[in-house]
C-alpha cells in the first residue's frame, strides 16, 4: 500500500466522502476536502478531525488541510411595514417556516430594535447568542430555520437605546454572521422608515421587499411610505399582504371586519404592486405564536394563508434568480 493510500485509509469513513485528495511527500500529508454548505464552526471541526486522524499515522510529521467551498448565493428579503402592530413579525416567522418545509435553507434576522420578538415566535427565547471571535453563530430552531435577533444582543426586558451608528453596526453583525448554507435570509425590519431601513439599503441591499399592512386607511398610508422608501432604493416590491383581514367569532360563527376588508388589495392595485393574500385575525394564530409554534409548521388550517404567501414568494425567488 502506498503512503497516499495509507493516509486516505486513516481518514474516518464518515469524512471520506468529503475528501477530494490525499497526498503524502517528505513527511507531509496534504488533504483537500470539500466544505461546501458548512458554517465556519463546522468547517473548523472538519479540519481538526482530519488533522487528528491523519496525524496519527506514524510516518506523518505534519498535516496540511485545505478546505474548498462553493460560495452560497444568499438573497436577502426585507419584510417591512409602515407602522407597528400589523403582524409583520408573525408573518416573517411563518414565511420562513413554510419556505424551510418546502426545502429551502432559510435564516431570519430579527432587526426590530424596538420590539425583537422572533426568539419568542421561534421558541429560542432562552438562548443567548454565540460567537466565534467577532462572528455571530445563528441559533438553530426546531423548524429548520436559523435565527439571529437584536433581542439576543441584550438582556431580556431591557430597552435598546441606540443611536444610528450603533444600530447599523448591530445590523451588520446579524447579517454578516456565520449563516452556513442559508440561501434565503428574511429580515424582520422595525416599523417605519428609520435608521435600520436606511442602513440596509446602503450596505445590504435586499433582493426584494415584502410589505405588510392591515386593511384600515391609516396603516395603508404608512405602508405606502415604506413602499416608496424601497422604490427610492431601487429594491423590487415583491408584494403586499393584508393581515388581520376578517374575524370569525368562535362562539356564534359570525364574520366581521374590525379593521375593514380589502383595503390592502385596492392599495396594491393603485400602487401597481402584486397583492399576495390575506391572513385572518384568528385567536389560534395568536396562541400558537405566543407558544413558539408557528401555524405554518403544522397542518392546521391557520397555517394555510402563510403557506400560500410563501409559495408566491418562492416563485418570485425562482423567477428572479
Amino acid at each position: 500500500m502506498s503512503m497516499d493510500d495509507t493516509v486516505r485509509a486513516a481518514i474516518p469513513a464518515e469524512l471520506s466522502g468529503m475528501v477530494k485528495s490525499a497526498k503524502f511527500a517528505d513527511g507531509i500529508a496534504t488533504i483537500i476536502a470539500d466544505a461546501s454548505g458548512l458554517g465556519r464552526s463546522a468547517a473548523g471541526q472538519l479540519q481538526a478531525e482530519l488533522e487528528q486522524a491523519v496525524g496519527a499515522v506514524p510516518e506523518v510529521n505534519e498535516v496540511r488541510v485545505a478546505l474548498m467551498a462553493d460560495k452560497v448565493e444568499r438573497r436577502i428579503i426585507a419584510v417591512g411595514s409602515g407602522k407597528g402592530g400589523v403582524g409583520k413579525s408573525t408573518l416573517t416567522t411563518n414565511l420562513a417556516v413554510a419556505l424551510a418545509k418546502a426545502g429551502r435553507k432559510v435564516g431570519v434576522v430579527d432587526a426590530d430594535v424596538y420590539g425583537p420578538s422572533q426568539p419568542l415566535l421561534l421558541g429560542t427565547q432562552n438562548e443567548k447568542h454565540r460567537a466565534e471571535g467577532q462572528t455571530l453563530i445563528p441559533s438553530e430552531t426546531e423548524f429548520g430555520v436559523k435565527l439571529l435577533s437584536m433581542g439576543q444582543l441584550i438582556e431580556p426586558g431591557r430597552a435598546i437605546a441606540w443611536r444610528g451608528p450603533m444600530v447599523g453596526q448591530a445590523l451588520g453583525q446579524l447579517i454578516e454572521a456565520d449563516w452556513g448554507d442559508v440561501d434565503t435570509l428574511l429580515v424582520d425590519l422595525p416599523p417605519g422608515t428609520g435608521d435600520v431601513q436606511l442602513t440596509m439599503l446602503q450596505k445590504f441591499k435586499p433582493a426584494g421587499a415584502l410589505i405588510v399592512s392591515t386593511p384600515q386607511d391609516l396603516a395603508l398610508i404608512d405602508a405606502t411610505r415604506a413602499i416608496d422608501l424601497f422604490r427610492q432604493g431601487e429594491v423590487p416590491i415583491i408584494g403586499l399582504v393584508e393581515n388581520m383581514s376578517g374575524y370569525v367569532c368562535p362562539h356564534c360563527g359570525e364574520a366581521s371586519n374590525p379593521f375593514g376588508h380589502g383595503g390592502t388589495e385596492s392599495a396594491a392595485q393603485s400602487l401597481g404592486v402584486p397583492f399576495l393574500g390575506r391572513v385572518p385575525l384568528d385567536m389560534a394564530i395568536r396562541v400558537a405564536s405566543d407558544t413558539g409554534q408557528p401555524p405554518a409548521a403544522g397542518d392546521l388550517p391557520q397555517g394555510a394563508p402563510f403557506t400560500e404567501i410563501a409559495r408566491q414568494l418562492a416563485a418570485w425567488l425562482d423567477r428572479t434568480a
